[in-house]
């Protein structure tokens, strides 16, 4: 038995998933503007709750201060790389000496960092008291308190990598691993947001098995691919911080050339991506017709995968400008979880009861 249509829980689930997107754009826009070392020290900034908005305000030593604390944090987290069998990681953060420089203050950057760190913050908070609602449906749907117990841990560990990833200096590799565990917690969100719903178990899709099947493997493909994009762009994201250093802000137009195989990557399983999303939306139209509501979320989802591309064109015939990057990284997330809730939509009805089979046969129109 699902949250009755008053409950507050299915609101917050929403509410906080909305949220946990809008941290994502944010992120978004720390990498674009190169802000994520605005704050050379975690949870803090400059060791203040609230930061300075004047380079007089620091020590003249600050960059000593900041670089040894980084190498005292880096020391214990190479021992516990090692101690888990990651000897390679952890003699290859020991030997980059590029993870001890540090930046020149910059007041719009740290500000940027800062407030990003408290929208993440509050986010987490939202996300705990998403948990705290859930114990209300121990009895009824057991899943929704785990899974959201689950979000609660990962995003305590998503604070600890984070951490790790500013006392590395941005280490590529550990970006990627944060973007990771990031997608993990929106699908969990997704599917609490989904469970939560009053309407869930009373609405469904009924297919034969064949045209079920082809549907829910195609999904899953998408889902997998989207996934591997999403990170693979985030690799192109980190090479543009070495290629940044290298060639320098006034030589953007060259940025593109010198990104490599991992960019030729990116950009070729795109087209394979829009295929698929064209593939799924004529299906959909066969299975539901025009008007049924997989067909519009699956048409909706095609309208954001041609945007991604728009966007990800724009970033590479136009110098990656700031502004595009993180609308490319939105677009990604969001049609990731568009995936996710079409295949737990399609999914609803082989978890539903037989004897109420019947009354889902009207939902592909709802």
């Amino acid at each position: 038995m699902n949250p009755t249509p008053n409950s507050l829980f299915p609101k917050l689930s929403v509410a906080t998933l909305v949220a946990v997107y809008l941290l994502i754009l944010v992120g978004g826009i720390v990498r674009s503007t190169g802000s994520g070392m605005g704050c050379p020290d975690w949870p803090k900034c400059f060791n203040s709750w609230v930061p300075p908005t004047e380079v007089s305000q620091l020590p003249e030593n600050y960059k000593e201060i900041y670089a040894q604390k980084r190498a005292e944090k880096n020391s214990r987290f190479t021992a516990y790389l090692e101690q888990l069998g990651f000897k390679n990681l952890s003699d290859r953060v020991k030997s980059d000496k590029s993870i001890l420089e540090e930046e020149d203050f910059n007041a719009s950057k740290t500000w940027i960092e800062y407030v990003n760190r408290l929208i993440g913050a509050v986010i987490g908070l939202l996300i705990f008291a998403t948990f705290l609602a859930s114990l209300k449906q121990l009895q009824s749907d057991r899943s929704l308190v785990w899974v959201s117990g689950a979000a609660v841990v990962l995003v305590g560990f998503q604070g600890w990598i984070g951490s790790i990833v500013v006392s590395t200096n941005l280490l590529p590799g550990m970006i990627t691993f944060h973007m990771l565990i990031a997608l993990i917690i929106v699908s969990l969100l997704i599917y609490v947001a989904f469970r939560a719903q009053p309407s869930v178990l009373s609405k469904g899709n009924s297919l034969p098995k064949k045209e079920f099947g082809q549907l829910n493997t195609l999904l899953i493909v998408l889902v997998l691919l989207t996934l591997g994009q999403i990170l693979l762009g985030t690799q192109v994201r980190e090479s543009v911080d070495i290629v940044t250093k290298e060639l320098g802000e006034n030589q953007r137009q060259q940025w593109i050339e010198s990104l490599g195989s991992v960019f030729t990557w990116h950009r070729s399983l795109s087209l394979i991506v829009i295929a698929a999303h064209l593939w799924l939306a004529a299906t959909m139209f066969q299975c539901f017709g025009k008007s049924g509501n997989l067909t519009k979320w699956s048409l909706v989802l095609v309208v954001i995968i041609g945007l991604e591309v728009v966007s990800g064109a724009i970033m590479a015939y136009f110098g990656i400008p700031r502004a595009a990057q993180p609308v490319h990284l939105l677009l990604a997330t969001v049609a990731f979880g568009i995936q996710l809730f079409l295949l737990m939509k399609l999914n609803l009805s082989r978890s539903i009861e037989p004897d109420i089979t019947e009354e889902i046969q009207e939902y592909a129109s709802y």
